[in-house]
């Protein structure tokens, strides 16, 4: 169970594992990536990668994805044909 204490626990925690040297990769899922959309949107390294994933209890929603965003700003539609 998700309390108010956790809710506003998780930008912090999240803006400490992008700010860590020994991570490389933060598997996060998108329920809980829209609690940090803001340090997502900002976070521009390549290093540490961010993969939202899918939740059981939640379902996926693309447009949502904060990575399907930016790749889909990356290409026209010229590119894709």
């Amino acid at each position: 169970m998700l309390t108010t204490h956790t809710f506003s626990i998780i930008p912090y925690t999240f803006r400490q594992f992008l700010n860590r040297d020994d991570t490389g990769i933060i598997l996060i899922n998108q329920y809980i990536a829209e609690m940090v959309q803001h340090a997502l949107d900002t976070h521009q390294h390549s290093i540490p990668t961010v993969l939202e994933i899918p939740s059981k209890e939640h379902p996926y929603e693309a447009a949502k994805d904060s990575i399907l965003r930016r790749a889909r700003g990356m290409f026209t539609a010229e590119d894709l044909c």
